[in-house]
């Protein structure tokens, strides 16, 4: 793969509404650190000079600089202001990784705070790709059966034909830069979404089962799981 530069956008505008918690869901601690911080660490053990950018909402910056100082976490990084959706979020931390100037050979994983367990293995075949042809979604194949709503009732659809899309989106930063500058519109659902709609093809690449997206509290259970099960594999290794 050609050198690139790599940027890492992290979207942390979630509420702690599905969690039950007054606490956002990216500051909830797990293992004595918040999520955001074991997100941070799956890049930062995959790439240890990664350009990081957080996008928060502006009440929570006080919140995140009280962590960083309680967990030591002094990894170097910019905060840049969420906006009302996370569309205009995604869309001033792109903008603000822009301004920075970087060199054309330049892509950016965009990825939600709450997803701390994405595999090296999956941010490197989303980097190689994206590379390779502009764009990089992680996908995961469809387990349980599905059924399409329609006019009074339902109807199976084949499984196969489908699958769950994860982060980190991946894209060459002038593509996706460009994508965020139309006007926002409900379909767009994720970064790919907007890439798509600005006229360009998505390129879907192998995720992995673990990254799940921490929403709701049976959640935080399953991630301690996962995270002693890391730490286990660590050892041995």
């Amino acid at each position: 793969m050609e050198k690139l530069r790599k940027y890492l956008l992290i979207a942390a505008g979630g509420s702690g509404q599905r969690m039950q918690s007054a606490t956002p869901k990216q500051f909830l601690e797990l293992d004595g650190r918040p999520l955001i911080m074991h997100t941070l660490d799956a890049f930062l053990h995959y790439c240890n000079d990664i350009c990081i950018t957080i996008v928060l909402p502006p009440e929570y910056r006080q919140l995140w600089e009280q962590l960083c100082i309680k967990c030591g976490f002094t990894v170097p990084h910019s905060v840049v202001d969420g906006g009302a959706t996370r569309f205009a979020s995604v869309r001033n931390g792109l903008e603000a990784i822009w301004e920075s100037r970087p060199d054309s050979d330049t892509i950016v994983f965009i990825h939600d705070a709450a997803r701390p367990f994405v595999s090296a293995a999956t941010i490197e075949r989303c980097a190689r790709l994206a590379a390779k042809t502009g764009s990089a979604i992680p996908v995961i194949t469809v387990a349980e059966s599905l059924r399409m709503l329609s006019d009074g009732g339902s109807r199976h659809v084949d499984r196969s034909m489908f699958r769950i899309v994860q982060t980190p989106q991946t894209f060459r930063l002038s593509l996706i830069h460009a994508a965020y500058r139309q006007p926002e519109i409900s379909l767009f659902t994720d970064d790919a979404s907007v890439l798509e709609t600005a006229g360009y093809k998505i390129s879907l690449t192998e995720g992995n089962s673990e990254n799940i997206k921490i929403t709701q509290p049976t959640d935080l259970l399953v991630a301690s799981l996962l995270l002693k099960d890391k730490k286990q594999w660590e050892k041995i290794s």
